[in-house]
């Protein structure tokens, strides 16, 4: 969530959210493909050449073509692991940025246990803290400037620290629900806010300039966490799933998906039991890595996206969407 010269366990103590039942594919959708097999049988070639062109172009509830969500299709992503690191096992990872020289800086969650911090990335070392007060739960960070702006959970606060050091400059106000993920692009601040609606925010003020509903196939995608500017997009990670959505900050239309559930499955494969979810996004934009991981994670991964295997948009919307 940087933009420099270059949230489970988390509610589980205070909160307990279910994954509630996935959707079914809408039933717009479902009648259009019924309608189209019967005119396969029983109109003759031309009217059928007619009726596919009319399938193909159904609109949702929202007005919108579906041609962008049959070209979305085209835009899932799987991930290689290019690199692992070290991780601290006990963070409670909620923002994370990467700020050159082989340098993160952290947000960590768990009222109590709450921080900012500056880490190694080679070594996983924590270099520099700043504790939060015990009555604050951290949440999403990102960096303008010298500043790291951070976000807190079950609250309008939010504070700056100074980039040098972490001594905490000022607190500020949002005008969100609730504070859970940002991100920059250098010019103005991105927020999500645990529900369907991604922010835009004057840095200076504060104050929500514009906002989008994200939606994949006319249903809200839920949940948007931690957040990270990447090459003129918005990517998020969404709670209680292994994905991430690539969103546009201009209109808020879904660009596609990246679907992580190797990382989470691997470590708890290899005995890491107290593990949490998926959370984290980190993009170095000199050298083009993209770094991921988690809450309680003890690795941190470089990772590169390749297509992914096909998909159908249910099982994207069971995977995706909780």
């Amino acid at each position: 969530m940087a933009t420099r010269s270059s949230s489970s366990y988390k509610k589980r103590h205070t909160k307990q959210r279910s994954m509630p039942p996935h959707l079914p594919t809408p039933a717009s959708r479902q009648f259009f493909s019924s309608r189209r097999r019967i005119l396969m049988m029983t109109i003759p070639l031309a009217l059928f050449s007619a009726a596919i062109f009319l399938f193909f172009m159904p609109f949702n509830g929202s007005g919108r073509s579906s041609d962008s969500s049959l070209d979305l299709l085209s835009t899932i992503n799987e991930i290689e692991v290019v690199a692992e690191f070290p991780h601290d096992p006990n963070a409670f990872t909620q923002g994370l940025l990467y700020a050159g020289d082989d340098t993160l800086f952290e947000s960590t969650g768990l009222y109590g246990q709450s921080s900012v911090r500056k880490v190694s990335l080679q070594t996983g070392k924590v270099e520099v803290i700043e504790k939060m007060g015990d009555k604050y739960f951290g949440e999403g960070l990102t960096l303008l400037g010298e500043s790291l702006f951070q976000v807190a959970w079950l609250t309008t606060t939010g504070f700056t620290y100074d980039l040098s050091n972490l001594t905490k400059v000022k607190p500020f106000k949002h005008h969100m629900k609730d504070g859970w993920g940002l991100a920059t692009d250098g010019q103005v601040l991105f927020g999500s806010d645990g529900t369907s609606t991604l922010y835009r925010m004057d840095p200076r003020t504060m104050k929500v300039t514009d906002k989008h509903v994200i939606k994949y196939n006319g249903l809200e995608v839920r949940y948007l966490n931690e957040l990270e500017y990447i090459n003129n997009e918005v990517w998020a990670n969404v709670w209680q799933s292994d994905c991430i959505a690539r969103i546009s900050p201009k209109d808020g239309s879904l660009l596609g998906w990246i679907l992580l559930p190797e990382l989470r499955q691997g470590l708890l494969h290899s005995g890491y039991g107290g593990i949490d979810v998926l959370n984290g996004i980190a993009w170095d934009s000199d050298k083009k890595r993209l770094f991921v991981t988690g809450k309680l994670w003890p690795k941190l991964y470089e990772i590169k996206l390749k297509p992914a295997a096909a998909k159908s948009e249910r099982q994207i919307a069971r995977q995706c969407l909780v």
